[in-house]
């Protein structure tokens, strides 16, 4: 027997993902968890995709996800910082990244990322 409940998930509105099977918070908050451990895992394989473009295209880079995850340790009384949470986010520090992974940025790559700030 399947029971269907709804299950909210970050942005979404109630209602917006329903699952057949029984799943409780607690089993929501590790999916949750483990989808964003491997996104993170993702990025830090595939550094050669540049911070610019994951902007240009999806409108978020790793510094976001980092600003995010101190955001959420910091409404939980969690002191960290921003290199902190970069670190998290990079795998090393963020200087350390840059050094060895980020390239200079194209005319073009700046101008899509002007256009998609206006």
């Amino acid at each position: 027997m399947a029971l269907r409940i709804i299950v909210e998930c970050g942005y979404m509105t109630p209602g917006a993902v329903a699952r057949e099977d029984f799943v409780d918070q607690q089993e929501v908050t590790e999916l949750q968890a483990a989808a964003f451990r491997r996104l993170v895992q993702h990025l830090r394989e595939h550094a050669d995709v540049q911070n610019i473009d994951l902007m240009n295209l999806a409108g978020f880079c790793r510094n976001c996800l980092a600003k995010w995850y101190r955001a959420a340790a910091e409404e939980r009384g969690m002191a960290m910082d921003y290199e902190q949470a970069r670190e998290i986010i990079y795998g090393m520090p963020y200087a350390e990244w840059k050094e060895k992974h980020q390239r200079e940025s194209t005319e073009q790559q700046r101008a899509d990322y002007e256009k998609r700030q206006e």
